[in-house]
């Protein structure tokens, strides 16, 4: 549940890649927060470059979506789960 101006407000996040920690069956991301930038600032940053800098990170505009990719992306077994800034909601 998000609160948006004082009302709750429902999200639902779909994510086919199965192999990610935060995937869930019916393609649901359970991620409390995702950050998803430009290829272009995807490769450059480091996989640690997460959800952390989200709000200062710069804007990234592209032209479609295949030009885009989610910093949140932890493989499911891998430590970094508890340093990225993200959490598996239930």
């Amino acid at each position: 549940m998000i609160w948006a101006g004082g009302d709750t407000v429902n999200q639902e996040i779909y994510c086919s890649v199965s192999s990610c920690h935060y995937w869930d069956s019916g393609n649901h991301c359970k991620a409390n927060k995702i950050f998803v930038v430009s290829d272009d600032l995807g490769v450059q940053e480091p996989d640690t470059y997460d959800v952390m800098q989200a709000s200062t990170a710069p804007q990234t505009p592209t032209n479609n979506c295949m030009e885009t990719c989610c910093k949140t992306f932890v493989l499911k077994g891998k430590p970094e789960v508890k340093v990225d800034g993200a959490y598996k909601q239930s």
